[in-house]
């Protein structure tokens, strides 16, 4: 794709990279460095990132791995954690999750410490459909570290789950496809509805392909929105590309391009920017 012209600062709060940096997806080979160019090309002067997730696998080697791509280039490490609580709400399911057991690959809090001061890492992720919610153990330990957290929201996980798991919770949480993946309306909706109610609950605009569901959120809260291109997955020319043709204003660009997500993650800043 040819390289995006636009004066827009843009910051990627959403970006997946192989732990070993040289990884099959669909067919596809992503290294670092056609990572790094790809962002070049959108106009993106930072990523968070973090590795795929991968069901029962300790994730230590996988985290420490984006940590090293990471140096030297503009990305942002966030590490990937897992759990042993079911998504659900139903009354099986809370006596399933009420006597599961942490397994050596599960993250523990003291691996939540160990992350937190350790300068590489810079917040937390997880998807609730692969790696399962973490455990009340491991969510007082997040919030007592109070780095930001990014969880995938969809039909597997929506928004009432995330509601009594996570969004109660005093550290920063970023629900990434505004909480409707894949491609459920009425989901974002619902997501969008619980900004009023959770203060420290932000949306993440990947695989988000509804305009009016777009500028709603910007519209109605301007501040809560940050960029996510779902790269490599989504070429984040294209991602770039669906926020810039909304019809807003180009202050509330600025905000979901690099605002909002410098406020939630430090790291992401311009001052920080190496």
């Amino acid at each position: 794709m040819l390289e995006l012209e636009h004066g827009f600062r843009v910051v990627d709060v959403c970006t997946r990279l192989p732990p070993d940096g040289e990884d099959a997806f669909r067919g596809r080979v992503i290294t670092p460095e056609r990572l790094e160019r790809e962002m070049h090309q959108a106009g993106i002067t930072r990523a968070v990132v973090f590795p795929p997730a991968r069901p029962e696998t300790s994730y230590v080697a996988s985290n420490n791995g984006v940590a090293r791509h990471s140096v030297d280039r503009p990305f942002v490490a966030v590490a990937r954690i897992n759990g042993t609580q079911k998504p659900g709400t139903t009354t099986a399911g809370r006596l399933r999750n009420a006597v599961s057991n942490r397994e050596p690959y599960h993250t523990t809090p003291e691996d939540i410490e160990k992350y937190a001061y350790d300068d590489r890492f810079h917040g937390f992720v997880f998807d609730p459909t692969v790696d399962d919610f973490p455990d009340e153990d491991v969510l007082a330990v997040l919030e007592d570290v109070d780095l930001p957290v990014i969880v995938r929201g969809g039909t597997d996980a929506p928004p009432e789950a995330l509601a009594t798991t996570v969004l109660e919770r005093s550290f920063p949480t970023v629900v990434s496809h505004f909480g409707g993946y894949p491609l459920d309306r009425e989901l974002m909706h619902e997501m969008i509805d619980l900004l009023e109610e959770y203060d420290d609950c932000y949306l993440e605009t990947s695989f988000v392909r509804y305009r009016e569901v777009l500028e709603r959120a910007l519209l109605e809260h301007p501040d809560r929105v940050l960029f996510g291109s779902g790269a490599p997955a989504c070429h984040p020319d294209v991602a770039v590309m669906e926020i810039l043709t909304l019809d807003v204003s180009e202050d509330k660009l600025w905000r979901a391009f690099s605002k909002n997500a410098c406020r939630v993650m430090e790291a992401l800043s311009p001052e920080t920017s190496s």
